[in-house]
């Protein structure tokens, strides 16, 4: 019988999936690599699939599917293309655990499908908790499947967990690194770049999930992930800056006693982590050490300065389906301050402006997600031009 554990990396060729592969080929006995998907890199994809084998592809971008198709048909590699491929991949009796590292909303669909296919999910998109929280912890629950999570704060948490999960949270405390803006004043952040926003100072990342980042709407993402993977209120959560991004996040029990994961900035733990749970698997990766750094800081965050952050809190509250108007504000606003077209500041304006727009429907089920997600990304676009004006001004 083999006991490899078949593998399906959606996003293969982003961040989290071209590191994921780094963690696959090390342990060439315990992972067999079934699937990779990529939106509209075919040149890396191909690549990938040539290095690694996988019984399938999908290529999201249907203009690429020849191109794929024609490279890979000799290697024997099926190719498949567009979105919905993404959620039938996923069903393949061949695959036990699915990696959804695609970039936000898109993550959503596939990574249901996958759960009601009974696909142990590690999650590293983590939009999909953020959109429908409680349709995809629902639907998990149901189906008997676990997810275990990739980001490195919520690993952090799962971590802490370990040997706990019968003892009651009392809070959490989610790490930021405060990003390359961190102290900055409102008036300081009239004026930033692109490219200063695009310089992490600890991890690297996508370009979407680093503007995040920046603005700390990362962050607030992460906060409404953590009220769905351990299921707390929003009281419950709290966000503590840490320039070192060493202590990655904390967990505090009820007789006041607190436990801390830590270790270097190197998010292939993490995915590693989620792929070989229950088991740690010895890396090669560097090790912490303490006289490296003599001084571990924290701060308050500023919810005041970094609006998104609060916005964040605010879409939690309201539940139904805010988060998921947040979320498709958010991702339009960073398109177009990835494109130049608005400054820095108009990211947290354009997601308030929406959310303050757009009707939250409660108790939303998947079709009601797909519409609040359509209108708001709608609503937010319309914004844009106005944004423009007024920088030209």
């Amino acid at each position: 019988m083999d006991s490899k554990k078949g593998i399906a990396i959606l996003g293969s060729t982003g961040s989290i999936g071209t590191q994921a592969l780094e963690v696959i080929a090390a342990y060439p006995d315990k992972f067999d690599l079934q699937v990779l998907t990529a939106h509209s890199n075919a040149d890396l994809l191909i690549k990938q699939a040539i290095e690694f084998k996988p019984h399938a592809v999908v290529i999201g971008d249907e203009t690429q599917y020849e191109k794929v198709k024609q490279a890979l048909w000799e290697h024997d590699v099926i190719t498949y293309c567009g979105q919905e491929a993404l959620s039938q991949v996923v069903e393949f009796n061949e695959v036990h655990t699915v990696l959804t590292a695609l970039v936000g909303y898109a993550g959503l669909k596939p990574t249901l499908a996958a759960i009601r296919a009974k696909k142990t999910i590690a999650l590293a998109n983590k939009e999909t908790l953020v959109v429908a929280g409680e349709l995809v912890t629902r639907e998990a629950r149901e189906n008997g499947v676990n997810i275990y999570p990739v980001d490195s704060e919520h690993s952090a948490i799962f971590q802490c967990l370990v040997g706990e999960f019968h003892n009651k949270i009392e809070k959490i405390y989610l790490t930021a690194s405060g990003g390359p803006f961190r102290g900055y004043t409102t008036e300081q952040l009239k004026t930033v770049t692109l490219a200063q926003a695009l310089k992490h100072p600890n991890w690297d990342m996508g370009a979407k999930i680093t503007i995040d980042s920046a603005s700390m709407m990362n962050k607030g993402l992460e906060v409404i992930e953590a009220k769905w993977l351990f299921n707390l209120k929003t009281d419950q959560i709290d966000v503590i800056v840490h320039p070192q991004s060493i202590v990655h996040s904390l967990v505090q029990f009820e007789d006041g006693s607190m436990k801390a994961q830590m270790g270097l900035p190197d998010m292939k733990l993490p995915i590693q982590f989620a792929l070989t749970y229950p088991d740690r698997y010895k890396t090669n990766f560097p090790r912490f050490n303490f006289m490296d750094y003599p001084q571990l800081t924290f701060e308050k965050a500023d919810r005041s300065t970094f609006k998104n952050l609060d916005l964040a809190y605010r879409a939690m509250e309201m539940e139904g389906t805010a988060a998921c108007i947040l979320n498709a504000a958010n991702e339009i606003a960073v398109e177009a301050f990835l494109k130049e077209k608005i400054s820095f500041l108009d990211i947290a304006s354009i997601n308030e402006q929406t959310l303050n727009h757009c009707q939250c429907i409660q108790k939303p089920e998947y079709e009601d997600f797909v519409e609040s997600d359509r209108l708001a990304r709608l609503f937010a676009a319309s914004l844009i031009p106005t944004m423009q004006d007024l920088s030209k001004n």
